[in-house]
């Protein structure tokens, strides 16, 4: 055989929790079942089982196919770009394992990504181990391709990893009672040069700056910091803003997630004001900034109250939820739409976003769970204003979605 696929995934009930992988290998021409994995590795995280998967994928193609060109694919982005050598590998316990995969991949060996619902095969020998339905390798054989022959190998003797369930496509009607939380990353976008100038830069009615290069690697750095998550990542959410658009599309690079447009997201349109410095703002309107500053009702020139803002955010709140109900998403947007998102979830009055700071390109996460009763949903603030080297906090938020 000339060619072999290796589809492997992992999962881990709790991240870390009891945790499992699967692997199968494929004859590349006919697609046939050569022989699978499926076996539980004790307590891990979610990323420890993915690369537990590749390593038993590559055992399996070593052992059945050792002449074999041979294609891995994935649903693990984090894997597959550091397989790949795009990514740096900083986690202390991918190392091992990564350098484990690497010496048993033969010279040439390529690494694809793929959608999840590709990779569903993989994932079932996983949730199978987990569920106590399986363990070890299998091979094929006979006419009927049933898989009949029970293979041990010592370095498979250890419990292995069981996997996370199958994740749910977005569904309608989300506040069915006792359903998961659906969680909300909040991404702030990085820098322009309207942020750097301490300018008034609204939505899409203003000079709408793009990212400078500041930004842009501002970003980067917070979607690779994110990059562990990515597998339960459904979306990245963004306002059309061009500022939040581009990094938007800078995350779900290395998150391996489409980009949806929610216009309810979108900045405070300043009117008048926009492109201006609060300085200038003063001089030139100084009447309409003092009653700004002293009323959520009022709006600048040409602009949005801050109670407009927040009652069109709310609503693409609700729409969100409602599309992604008990998922995660990443959502790209501002400062002012993300406070108020925040206050929604900590049931506090309009007026804490005067008492909210929230840096560019920096990371909160909401968790929203239906009510029992078919009421407003109950919410949950797990992280605020993190940046990438508060690598830890963001680790300690993400084991509870």
């Amino acid at each position: 055989m000339r060619s072999v696929i290796i589809e492997a995934d992992g999962g881990s009930r709790g991240n870390p929790g009891q945790s499992a992988y699967g692997a199968v290998l494929k004859d590349a021409e006919t697609g046939e079942v050569i022989a699978e994995d499926g076996t539980t590795i004790g307590v891990a995280t979610n990323n420890v089982a993915e690369y537990r998967g590749l390593i038993a994928g590559l055992e399996l193609a070593r052992e059945f196919a050792p002449d074999a060109e041979i294609e891995v694919r994935m649903d693990s982005k984090l894997v597959v770009e550091q397989m790949s050598g795009r990514w740096k590998i900083k986690h202390p316990d991918m190392r091992p394992l990564a350098l484990e995969a690497n010496r048993l991949a033969p010279f040439g060996t390529t690494f694809t990504w793929v959608p999840r619902e590709r990779n569903k095969h993989a994932d079932r020998l996983a949730n199978e181990a987990l569920d106590g339905l399986r363990s070890g390798v299998t091979v094929a054989g006979g006419a009927d391709e049933s898989l009949v022959a029970e293979v041990e190998s010592p370095s498979r003797a250890e419990p292995r990893r069981e996997a996370a369930p199958a994740p749910q496509p977005p569904a309608q009607g989300w506040g069915k009672a006792g359903g998961p939380a659906t969680t909300l990353i909040l991404l702030r976008h990085g820098v322009t040069p309207h942020t750097l100038d301490k300018r008034f830069s609204g939505g899409l009615g203003g000079a709408n700056p793009g990212l400078s290069d500041d930004g842009r690697a501002q970003v980067r750095l917070a979607a690779e910091w994110l990059a562990p998550a990515a597998e339960r990542v459904s979306a990245v959410v963004a306002s059309p803003v061009r500022r939040t658009r581009e990094s938007a599309e800078i995350a779900a690079a290395v998150l391996g997630a489409a980009v949806v447009e929610e216009p309810g997201f979108a900045e405070t349109e300043f009117g008048a004001w926009d492109g201006l410095t609060f300085a200038e703002v003063g001089e030139k309107y100084p009447d309409q900034i003092a009653a700004w500053l002293g009323s959520l009702d009022v709006a600048p020139e040409g602009g949005e109250s801050f109670r407009a803002v927040e009652a069109r955010v709310l609503a693409g709140l609700d729409r969100v939820l409602e599309t992604y109900a008990g998922q995660a998403v990443v959502i790209v947007s501002h400062v002012t739409p993300i406070k108020i998102l925040v206050a929604r979830a900590l049931k506090a009055p309009l007026e804490a976003v005067y008492a909210m700071e929230l840096s560019p390109a920096s990371v909160s996460v909401v968790a929203f769970y239906p009510d029992a009763s078919g009421g407003a949903p109950r919410a949950s603030l797990r992280l605020y204003n993190a940046l990438p080297p508060e690598r830890d906090a963001f680790s300690a938020a993400a084991t509870q979605w």
